[in-house]
């Protein structure tokens, strides 16, 4: 899997110096070294372009890598609102967004997401793609709140859902949260709201479409 991901890296991606840049702040600032990877990336990019959307709600937002590549994707007329439970992570996120041309475009909502996913729920926001990249133990509670913030026909990526492909070979040393991942994969596939299909980039995306 490891090989594989740095082939399509090493093929599809090009150098991107303001994304190195992001990773070296996160780096910088002690925060952990989980940003998605580079073609990960440029799928999001790819997916926000491809489905059009304009409204997008990222739950993780760590330094503001994946933030970057999915503004990218609406550039100049899109919103992105990103939830991150951390104030400093936040704060990085927002700096590095800006750097990117998209400060204006993006609101950032920290502490607990559930809460703050209820929030937007009260609000009556909507959305027509989502991002989660967050705490494997409220996956399926954030899909359940994504499902009921979207607009028809929505996009929900997913990230991490192999599990470093732990969840497929027993070989592979588990995560902690492999077992979570492997019972989450079969609740997306089988969810009656959602049509899915997990893509073996990085280290594993769902992309499950809201049904109509």
């Amino acid at each position: 899997m490891k090989k594989i991901n740095q082939y399509i890296d090493s093929v599809f991606y090009s150098e991107d110096s303001l994304l190195e840049e992001v990773i070296s702040s996160i780096r910088e600032n002690g925060m952990p070294s989980i940003s998605v990877s580079p073609s990960s990336g440029k799928f999001l990019t790819m997916l926000v372009s491809i489905s059009g959307a304009k409204d997008v709600l990222e739950i993780g937002a760590l330094g503001g890598y994946s933030g970057i590549c999915l503004a990218r994707g609406f550039g100049s007329e899109g919103r992105l609102t990103s939830l991150e439970l951390e104030e400093r992570y936040a704060s990085l996120a927002k700096s590095n967004v800006t750097k990117a041309g998209f400060g204006d475009q993006v609101t950032y909502m920290t502490g607990e997401a559930l809460l703050n996913l209820e929030t937007l729920l009260s609000n009556e926001k909507r959305f027509d793609l989502f991002f989660i990249d967050a705490d494997k133990e409220n996956y399926e509670n954030y899909v359940e709140y994504c499902i009921k913030l979207a607009l028809p026909g929505a996009l929900i990526v997913m990230d991490n859902v192999l599990a470093n492909g732990s969840v497929a070979d027993e070989e592979i040393k588990p995560k902690r949260y492999t077992e979570l991942m492997k019972k989450f994969n079969e609740t997306v596939a089988n969810h009656p709201k959602l049509e899915s299909l997990l893509i073996p980039i990085g280290d594993g995306m769902t992309i499950a479409k809201v049904k109509i």
